[in-house]
């Protein structure tokens, strides 16, 4: 499995901003993707995840009415739309999956990872 993040990029507090990640090729049609980030000197941290099949989709309670996680299954990418940002949601941002039903807020639980996207967020 192969993911491409894109979009991240320096943007004014309060400003939006929608990340991508292409990917391709899954060998189950069962996943889940998601996103996480990390800060400098923090620890990768969980941000959202979809479950591919059902649409279901899962947030950071940092995130929660801010970022909007989606995928469109024609084109097989998943979307980030970060709202009202702040400083502190600067980080790179990594695109993730994992096969199966089950998602999870521990970086362990994926296999697959992006090479990340930065987002800086200026005061």
């Amino acid at each position: 499995v192969q993911l491409q993040a894109s979009g991240g990029g320096l943007v004014q507090a309060g400003g939006s901003l929608r990340l991508s990640c292409a990917t391709s090729g899954h060998t189950s049609s069962v996943y889940v993707t998601g996103w996480f980030r990390q800060a400098s000197g923090k620890e990768r941290e969980f941000v959202s995840a979809i479950k591919w099949s059902s649409g279901a989709t899962y947030y950071a309670d940092s995130v929660k009415d801010r970022f909007t996680i989606s995928r469109d299954n024609a084109k097989n990418t998943m979307y980030l739309q970060m709202s009202s940002l702040e400083p502190e949601d600067t980080a790179v941002y990594y695109c993730v999956a994992r096969e199966g039903t089950a998602y999870y807020r521990t970086p362990r639980f994926y296999d697959y990872w992006g090479q990340g996207t930065l987002v800086t967020v200026s005061s």
